[in-house]
């Protein structure tokens, strides 16, 4: 797309956040941070300034009065690592994760969604506490990874004394698409992914799948959605040893065309019943979930090794939903119990956020109906 190839600024404000139906860039700045002030006009003021923030950077320009040119003395408004850069289509999406409402911290009780659950241990997790959770995150996607990686840095740096980074995440390699007529990417399996994924055109799928309604009970949570965020390790070694008929049966799809099991193209429908009960796509598939559908935004990542000479490689999974009750909590139970790929995959870390709607103007702030 043109956007793509320009390096063109996404815009920021808008009924939705940008980052979600957006057409998927290259790469992925993911963090989460604890909220360290325990001081509710404290909180608000930073998610002012971060909005502030995310309106310049996202347009390409330095955060406040920039990375040079003000008192010697101080430290620069932006740390400057972006200058000369394209905005690369930089989209950050904030979310406020269940932590943030516990009763006695900022009043929000009862301000919390039904949707916005705990998630469940589901079978075989071995979740990292380290790499789970969180008060806020913030995802940052762009096509240059230096630019999301300034866009959390600074976002960071504003928030010191008030917030502090629980956990992030880089990714590269988007292992979804919300733009169906471009090339279907392929994850760190070596397998397409995201075939059947929502198009971020369609904006009837979108309403119904994706976005909160008024009628959810939620308020200040409508025109928004929930993102479940998974980080899953894939035991790389172990799957470059696997037989190709056997890695084929694991998905349910050939691995040169990504057709199918008896189909000859990727797009084909997919005749579930041929393939084995414990495909990947069998088992994930609408039509096996009551019609439960997610967004993905998932990246690849590969975080050096582990001690034992062993990749740390896997997917960074990002799913958006209208109510995590009827789409993710379903589906990844049914996952958990049944899949093949269980064998060559473990989830390592995950978490939950209420993702708000977007901010409408230059008078609005990330969050402002949840705190009004």
């Amino acid at each position: 797309m043109a956007a793509a190839d320009s390096g063109a600024a996404v815009p920021f404000h808008g009924a939705h956040q940008a980052g979600i139906s957006t057409a998927v860039q290259d790469r992925l700045h993911f963090a989460a941070f604890d909220v360290t002030t325990k001081d509710r006009a404290e909180l608000i003021s930073l998610l002012k300034e971060w909005t502030r923030a995310a309106e310049r950077m996202t347009a390409g320009h330095a955060v406040g009065d920039g990375a040079y040119g003000g008192l010697a003395e101080a430290p620069p408004d932006d740390t400057g690592e972006a200058l000369g850069l394209k905005p690369s289509r930089l989209t950050l999406t904030i979310g406020f994760g269940p932590s943030l409402f516990a009763k006695g911290r900022f009043g929000l009780e009862d301000r919390r969604p039904d949707a916005l659950v705990d998630l469940p241990k589901f079978p075989g997790d071995n979740l990292d506490a380290a790499r789970s959770g969180g008060d806020l995150c913030v995802q940052a996607c762009a096509d240059d990874p230096q630019v999301a990686v300034h866009a959390i840095r600074n976002l960071a740096r504003i928030g010191m004394g008030r917030t502090a980074i629980r956990w992030s995440q880089l990714g590269f390699g988007k292992t979804s698409s919300t733009t169906p007529g471009a090339q279907t990417p392929r994850n760190m399996m070596g397998f397409k992914d995201g075939t059947r994924n929502i198009s971020g055109t369609d904006t009837a799928a979108l309403d119904k799948h994706v976005w909160v309604g008024a009628q959810d009970r939620a308020d200040w949570m409508t025109g928004g959605s929930y993102l479940v965020a998974r980080r899953i390790r894939m035991h790389i070694e172990t799957w470059d040893r696997t037989g190709l008929q056997e890695q084929e049966d694991v998905f349910g799809r050939d691995k040169g065309e990504g057709a199918p099991v008896g189909k000859a193209k990727e797009r084909d429908e997919p005749f579930l019943k041929a393939m084995l009960p414990t495909a990947h796509v069998r088992l994930a598939h609408p039509d096996s979930n009551a019609g439960a559908t997610i967004l993905r935004r998932g990246y690849s990542f590969t975080d050096g090794t582990d001690g034992l000479g062993r990749l740390d490689a896997g997917l960074f999974f990002l799913a958006y939903q209208r109510d995590t009750r009827k789409a993710f909590v379903p589906l990844q139970r049914r996952l958990a119990a049944h899949d093949a790929l269980n064998e060559y995959i473990q989830h390592v870390g995950s978490a939950h956020f209420a993702v708000p709607p977007g901010v409408r103007d230059t008078d609005d702030w990330w969050g402002r109906a949840l705190f009004s």
